[in-house]
C-alpha cells in the first residue's frame, strides 16, 4: 500500500509548573488561542482546549510522522516562549515536564470534547491532582504517586 491513513486523537492533560496557578482567567484564552496556531503550524488539528489556573487539557489530532513527545516539547516551549515575550508579569511562567496522553476513539470525541470544555465547572468539585490520577487509572496507565507530582 502506498500511502499510509491515520487517525491519530489524543487527549494531553499537563499542568503549570509546580501547579502553580498561572493561567489567570485574563490570559487564559489568549493562550488557548495561540494555542491552536501553534498546532496548525505543525501541521495538526486542535479540537478542544479547555483548562484552569494550573493545567490543560486539549484533544488534538497530531502528525503520525513526529514522535508525540517532540510535539508536545515544541507546544510547550513555544507557548512558554510566547507567554514571557506576551505578558512581561509572566517572566518566571513554565509548564511541567511531564503530560499525560491518552489515546481517543472517534466514537468518544464528543464525550471528551465536552468534559474539556467543562473544566470550570469540574474544578468546583475536584482539584487537578485527583482528577488526573482518575483519568490515569480509567486508562490503565500503571503509575507510582510519588513520582507523578515531580
Amino acid at each position: 500500500m502506498p500511502h499510509s491513513y491515520c487517525c491519530l486523537l489524543y487527549h494531553l492533560v499537563f499542568s503549570t509548573k509546580d501547579r502553580r496557578p498561572d493561567l489567570t482567567m485574563d490570559i487564559r484564552e489568549r493562550v488557548f488561542s495561540y494555542t491552536g496556531g501553534i498546532i496548525r503550524s505543525e501541521k495538526g488539528v486542535l479540537l478542544t482546549i479547555g483548562g484552569t489556573e494550573d493545567h490543560v487539557h486539549l484533544l488534538a489530532r497530531l502528525r503520525q510522522d513526529r514522535a508525540l513527545s517532540e510535539q508536545l516539547r515544541d507546544i510547550k516551549s513555544k507557548r512558554s516562549r510566547w507567554i514571557h515575550e506576551t505578558f512581561p508579569d509572566k517572566k518566571a511562567f513554565g509548564w511541567q515536564g511531564g503530560y499525560g496522553a491518552f489515546a481517543v476513539s472517534p466514537s468518544q470525541v464528543r464525550h471528551v470534547q465536552k468534559y474539556i470544555e467543562n473544566q470550570e465547572s469540574h474544578h468546583r468539585k475536584m482539584d487537578f491532582r485527583t482528577e488526573f490520577l482518575r483519568i490515569l487509572e480509567k486508562h490503565g496507565v500503571e503509575y507510582d504517586e510519588r513520582y507523578v507530582w515531580h
